[in-house]
């Protein structure tokens, strides 16, 4: 086997920490990845992988292999294509995964633009909250809304997505409009729980550049940017949205903001790619085209 391939094998199998994992990503038998591993070991006569019934771990030495093997992996495919990307069109499929309704209502309106500008790509457009994982799940690249917890991932911010707060008219009907963070305590709010860890989001808003956060009470609470909006249109309570959520609903006069000078801070949006993967050609157009998309329509 090819040195540049058993490197390749060798930084999957950290990514996935798993043998079989690896195998299924890269399509090969598990037998194969195995004696591509004791072959590397081997010719570079050191432990690489601490190996258990459960795990696959790099050893100290694995560790900093596998961070060589990351740059002579980038630099040999970066060489491959110095002529390419110039020569042909970017081709091939991309695996992508967005938020749900970024998805729906941004991106997947606008995929004939970026289909007609480069014909030959082909795009698998995975449309969910979940957090994915790259590695695992072959993911050539994600777009996160909010703090980011992966590490070991090249991150490519986008911009800051603005909050707003909304009611709709029949609540404000009823309770009021409020003017400032004081008069919350007299309001109810649709209460929103992660689908991470189901623990709801407190209130928050800026206040002369200090966030502050404070529980509301609330009689419904749901776990889905869906179920929010919904239930918001109800007159169940006050929410905080992203903007282009419910921009058809405020133009509809369905939802009306409030406390306009007391918003919450803006959740960062960010492109991550696997860090094990070179760049290729057809991902950086998209990328390119992504970028350029989300902040024409959401910031």
């Amino acid at each position: 086997m090819d040195r540049i391939d058993l490197f390749r094998i060798f930084a999957r199998v950290v990514d996935c920490s798993s043998f079989t994992r690896a195998s299924d990503t890269l399509g090969v038998p598990r037998s194969s990845v195995s004696a591509a591993i004791q072959d590397l070991e081997g010719r570079v006569g050191a432990r690489l992988l601490h190996r258990t019934t459960r795990r696959v771990s790099p050893t100290q030495d694995g560790l900093a292999f596998y961070e060589r093997c990351l740059r002579v992996i980038a630099d040999v495919e970066d060489t491959e294509n110095l002529f390419r990307q110039t020569a042909a069109q970017p081709s091939g499929k991309l695996r992508i995964d967005v938020p749900g309704r970024i998805g729906r209502l941004i991106i997947a309106p606008s995929l004939p633009d970026f289909l007609d500008r480069y014909p030959e790509i082909g795009i698998d457009l995975g449309v969910t909250d979940r957090a994915v994982n790259l590695v695992e799940d072959s993911v050539d690249c994600v777009l996160r809304v909010g703090p980011l917890s992966d590490s070991g991932l090249i991150a490519r911010p986008i911009g800051n997505l603005p909050l707003i707060n909304v009611a709709s008219p029949g609540y404000l009907a009823r309770h009021g409009m409020p003017q400032r963070p004081d008069d919350l305590a007299d309001h109810w709010a649709v209460n929103y729980a992660s689908s991470s860890s189901g623990k709801v989001e407190d209130w928050e808003w800026v206040e002369q550049g200090v966030l502050h956060a404070a529980p509301l009470r609330g009689r419904v609470t749901v776990n889905s940017a869906e179920a929010y909006i919904a239930c918001c249109l109800a007159g169940l309570g006050l929410i905080q949205i992203p903007a282009y959520d419910v921009r058809r609903h405020l133009e509809a006069r369905e939802l009306v903001e409030v406390m306009p000078d007391r918003r919450a801070e803006p959740m960062p949006m960010t492109l991550l790619y696997p860090h094990r993967q070179h760049l290729s050609r057809r991902l950086q157009v998209f990328a390119d085209w992504l970028e350029t998309l989300l902040k024409r329509q959401l910031l």
